[in-house]
């Protein structure tokens, strides 16, 4: 769990400033309204939660959260750029980037307009 929530603890900060993703007015106004302690909890339990700890997930759907947004594909690119990036700051190993990516890739249709 510590390293999981350290790693969204970067990936967070990182995407919060992202003008890619701040260029989306949804997102920008979403990103100056959350906290972004609540927002790396909830990625942080979610993320525990789909690796198999034994942390629930207790925030709202991916759709639900995100559809008010309208991401479109190339944020959500800008979005992965961010979270390799983070990935790579912290020498996650291959095989739990492939991992976290398959986990990531399963949340894109409900994410992406």
């Amino acid at each position: 769990m510590y390293s999981i929530a350290t790693v969204v603890d970067d990936l967070i900060d990182r995407i919060m400033v992202d003008p890619r993703l701040n260029a989306n007015p949804q997102v920008n106004e979403t990103h100056q309204r959350i906290p972004p302690a609540g927002f790396k909890y909830l990625v942080t339990e979610m993320v525990c939660w789909a690796t198999g700890g034994p942390q629930s997930y207790t925030g709202r759907s991916m759709r639900d959260v995100h559809q008010h947004l309208k991401i479109n594909a190339a944020e959500w690119d800008a979005f992965l750029e961010d979270f390799q990036q983070t990935l790579d700051k912290f020498n996650v190993p291959q095989a739990e980037q492939a991992e976290l990516r398959e986990i990531v890739a399963g949340t894109r249709a409900d994410i992406v307009l």
